[in-house]
């Protein structure tokens, strides 16, 4: 699948669940994709800053 597909793609799912907080792992499951590509997915959202870190290793929507 092509990249910008699986971003808009998750960035959807974080827009349609408020509150939404998962490990890469947890993501990579419930989205269906590979490991490797769902990180570089989030590393992508994270760097546009829709995306952030919590201290405790999940992936949250940024506040924006």
């Amino acid at each position: 699948m092509d990249f910008h597909v699986l971003v808009d793609r998750v960035r959807s799912e974080f827009r349609e669940m408020p509150g939404l907080q998962l490990t890469p792992a947890q993501a990579s499951r419930l989205l269906g994709i590979e490991p490797a590509a769902c990180r570089s997915v989030i590393d992508a959202l994270i760097n546009a800053a829709f995306l952030r870190r919590t201290s405790a290793g999940t992936i949250v929507r940024s506040e924006s």
